[in-house]
């Protein structure tokens, strides 16, 4: 579909365009307002974002391009509860200095991937605890919870599919859908904002506060989302059996998120050129044609432009020139560290439990099966034997060894 709003047609080629609960009265307002305030919620649950988070990150980049103004609310008070869309179980419940220390980290991150300034479209953060920790709880169901049907509640993919496996969903995480819709009432009245944008599973969260603000006789409220940040595969990405990915180079190195990106599936590369990095459509299409082997360069583009995006232009020109020297002139001195201690190396520890603990295998199962089928090297050679032990004899008197896992994940095991 053709729009006459630039920004609308900009979202829709990249792929950021999946639901919007009124497209045609949302282009409306674009077109009769050359600014608007957009808002995209994260609640503070860990110190870092992941890479599951960058489609929205790109999308208040995007919007501020485009010269509407972006608007970052943490969740200091909603994370207290936890959001349960889709989740299996509630949340751990974070501790108040715990959430205060993630949500000032938070803060670096997207400091470094947006503009905060005093321009008209300088991004703004404010923290949902300034007005949820106030709310008086009785004033609250009165003034709120009355416009609300559980009925309605009830009937979202987010509640049901948890109920529909007998799930328990607390009364506690039940209260999330009426703090997330207050927060889109409350940032309409100090800040006139009229969009909210998110991941596709936050469908109904931002539905209700559309509602709620129709009840309450607010200027008509957006909602528009992204697709979820999915492989090939149809798997989240962001996360790993081994651990998150995450956007802070203190929890996870430039180097090895430059080298996530740089292994994505061949499938998955055309998708995450635009969704993913700032390049020009036309770039990302000449790139997403490539093929076979040629296809390895437009991953070397793509694991650079994402990184410079995370972690600036310093970081990434050294994180593409580790992996250039560690893998095609074989320098092994630039390879990432993984630490075994002095006395695992004594006791010895199995091929099968290093590659898991390594994050290069999910499981063991998965590491047997790697090395069964010759993918697994130490120091280069070859090790079908999946009872095989890493000890001190493996290291022949040098500080480390180098494990491989297939041709392109390589890491030096150092003894601490």
């Amino acid at each position: 579909m053709k729009y006459k709003s630039e920004f609308l047609n900009f979202i829709q080629e990249r792929g950021y365009l999946y639901q919007c609960t009124n497209i045609e009265g949302l282009e409306q307002l674009l077109l009769q307002n050359n600014y608007i305030v957009a808002y995209i919620g994260f609640d503070c649950t860990a110190p870092s974002l992941h890479a599951g988070h960058l489609i929205q990150i790109m999308m208040l980049r995007h919007l501020q391009k485009f010269g509407y103004k972006p608007m970052v609310l943490l969740g200091g008070g909603t994370t207290k509860i936890g959001d349960p869309s889709y989740k299996d179980k509630a949340r751990s419940i974070l501790s108040i200095e715990n959430i205060k220390q993630n949500t000032s980290c938070i803060k670096r991150i997207l400091e470094k991937m947006i503009s905060f300034d005093d321009r008209k479209t300088g991004a703004v953060i404010v923290n949902n605890a300034d007005w949820l920790d106030n709310i008086k709880y009785i004033d609250f169901l009165r003034d709120i919870g009355a416009y609300f049907s559980v009925n309605r509640m009830l009937s979202f993919d987010s509640v049901k599919i948890r109920l529909d496996r007998e799930q328990n969903l607390s009364f506690l995480e039940f209260n999330y859908m009426l703090l997330q819709a207050y927060d889109f009432v409350e940032l309409n009245k100090k800040y006139d904002c009229r969009l909210q944008i998110g991941g596709s599973d936050q469908w109904g969260n931002i539905v209700n506060g559309i509602e709620l603000g129709r009840k309450l006789n607010l200027p008509e409220l957006f909602g528009l989302t992204a697709p979820l940040l999915l492989n090939a595969q149809g798997v989240k990405m962001g996360k790993t059996e081994s651990g998150a990915v995450w956007l802070d180079g203190n929890m996870l190195k430039p180097y090895d998120y430059w080298q996530y990106f740089r292994n994505v599936d061949d499938q998955d590369v055309g998708r995450f050129l635009r969704l993913l990095t700032d390049l020009p459509i036309d770039e990302v299409k000449k790139l997403e044609s490539l093929k076979d082997q040629e296809i390895n360069e437009a991953k070397k583009v793509l694991a650079t432009e994402v990184t410079k995006i995370c972690h600036g232009d310093k970081e990434t020109e050294l994180a593409q020139s580790a992996a250039v020297f560690a893998f095609e002139n074989e320098d092994n001195s630039l390879l990432p560290d993984y630490t075994i201690t002095r006395e695992q190396v004594a006791n010895g520890i199995s091929l099968v439990n290093l590659l898991r603990n390594t994050g290069f295998e999910p499981s063991k199962g998965a590491a047997r099966r790697l090395i069964q089928g010759n993918g697994c090297k130490v120091n280069d050679n070859v090790i079908n034997d999946v009872n095989h032990i890493i000890n001190s004899e493996s290291f022949k008197g040098q500080t480390f060894i180098k494990l491989s896992a297939g041709k392109k994940r390589h890491i030096k095991v150092v003894v601490g």
